[in-house]
């Protein structure tokens, strides 16, 4: 009779043990996990954003970004997930590109696009950043790392999984996925809070891309 109890009270023990543990790992799940909004500014999200206006061929596409970046966000922060916003933003005259002859560089000056204090760098009202929530600066490049305190931030912080959101998936989302991959982080995409300019894009991205620098999952898979 001794021994049941003694095995009762183990088993008991051990149970509490295992369900202490399994919390424990999800908390430590979330703390080392962070959500990327990449440009979710005017330029891209809002109706008379230049870019969107411009480059977007697939309103579906954009629509359910938007739509699934707000849950996505909703989501983090009920769960107490840190949420990284990876803006882009540049001076009058855009004296950080120097004069870029060709991509980006020379792109960005010749639409005007992201001024300083100007509507398209905005944040997008539906997903602004609340006190406390980290703003990345000094970025310059497609990737959210360039020249940014960015990656100071998530190793100060002890973030290891990096959750993929916002503009343009197969441009700035790419280049910051294809970093982080390198430089040591764990990588997820949430591929329909992401929008590229096309379905095609969209689709290459995902199936030729992705796999060789992380995973991508769904907001519904995320949010589970």
């Amino acid at each position: 009779m001794k021994n049941l109890v003694l095995i009762s009270i183990i088993f008991t023990m051990i149970s509490k043990t295992t369900a202490q543990q399994v919390s424990t790992d999800k908390v430590n799940a979330k703390n080392k996990s962070a959500l990327l909004l990449i440009e979710t500014q005017n330029e891209w999200m809002h109706s008379d954003g230049k870019l969107r206006k411009a480059l977007l061929e697939d309103e579906e596409l954009m629509l359910n970004s938007i739509s699934n970046i707000e849950k996505s966000l909703e989501f983090a922060r009920k769960e107490g997930i840190p949420v990284i916003y990876v803006r882009l933003q540049f001076e009058k005259g855009y004296p950080e590109l120097a004069n870029g002859k060709s991509g980006l560089r020379k792109a960005i000056p010749n639409a005007g696009t992201f001024p300083k204090n100007g509507f398209g760098a905005e944040f997008y009202k539906n997903v602004e950043p609340l006190e406390g929530e980290f703003i990345v600066s000094g970025r310059m490049g497609a990737s959210g790392f360039a020249g940014s305190n960015l990656d100071a931030y998530l190793r100060n912080n002890k973030i290891e999984n990096l959750y993929l959101t916002g503009y343009a998936t197969h441009v700035c989302v790419e280049s910051t996925l294809r970093e982080a991959h390198d430089i040591g982080y764990n990588t997820f995409v949430i591929s329909d809070a992401t929008s590229a300019f096309n379905r095609t894009q969209q689709d290459y991205f995902l199936s030729e891309i992705v796999h060789h620098f992380g995973e991508y999952l769904t907001t519904e898979e995320f949010v589970k």
